[in-house]
């Protein structure tokens, strides 16, 4: 009996549904449409009062672009030079007041004539010669200083302190001695050793003459030496001013 069918009640309708779908889609259908026909008017006629970017309301409402106005420059402005003459005004001579004239009571003492400075009581002549007129046993093996001492009238003045100081071959020399202890120059005669070997020097030593007190009679004479044979005896002769 499962073969047959005996139930008499009818099937069940799906139209209904069917129906629903097929006009939500007839309606989505024309909603698109017009949408695209919204935008295609839009966009052949944009300045349409339905375009919301109208472009001319957006133009309407932009400020006035500005126009740049030139700048005119004035006219070049020339200096015209004005001579004007001045005449200058001399200013007022100002004479000067004469100076009071001092007047001295006082007689102007004479002018002091100067004192003149005394000389020496002794002066000297230096003469350079041959030393073997003196020693000639020793040729020129010898080298020192003498002479002699004389009053006004060429007389010998014997016991006279004479005195040598300087520098000779790099040592210093300071040696006393007195007139009449060297005969062979006369009867006041006096010398000096120096060395065995004539040597150069300039203005090394000096020669003097003293008194029994130790005062100087003379100035001091600087002499030379000489590395010649001929030059190797310095002859000092001190004279007694008049």
């Amino acid at each position: 009996m499962s073969k047959y069918n005996y139930d008499d009640s009818p099937a069940p309708q799906r139209g209904s549904s069917l129906a629903i779908w097929d006009v939500l889609s007839i309606f989505t259908l024309i909603l698109t449409i017009c949408v695209g026909a919204y935008f295609a008017a839009v966009y052949l006629m944009p300045n349409s009062p339905i375009n919301p970017l109208n472009p001319g309301r957006l133009s309407a409402n932009l400020p006035p672009t500005p126009t740049i106005t030139e700048i005119k420059l004035q006219p070049t402005w020339t200096n015209t030079p004005i001579n004007v003459t001045e005449t200058q005004t001399l200013l007022p001579t100002f004479t000067l007041e004469p100076s009071p004239t001092l007047l001295s009571l006082v007689t102007p003492s004479e002018t002091p004539i100067p004192t003149k400075t005394p000389k020496a009581p002794f002066s000297a002549t230096v003469t350079y010669i041959d030393s073997t007129i003196i020693h000639p046993e020793l040729g020129c093996n010898w080298q020192g200083v003498g002479g002699t001492i004389v009053d006004a009238n060429n007389a010998d003045m014997l016991r006279i302190t004479v005195r040598l100081v300087g520098f000779y071959n790099g040592k210093s020399k300071n040696e006393l001695t007195v007139s009449s202890i060297a005969p062979a120059y006369g009867k006041s005669g006096y010398e000096f050793f120096l060395g065995t070997v004539p040597i150069l020097s300039d203005g090394l030593l000096n020669i003097q003459i003293l008194d029994q007190a130790g005062l100087p009679l003379s100035d001091p004479i600087t002499l030379d030496t000489y590395n010649d044979c001929s030059k190797n005896l310095a002859l000092v002769r001190f004279k007694k001013n008049p």
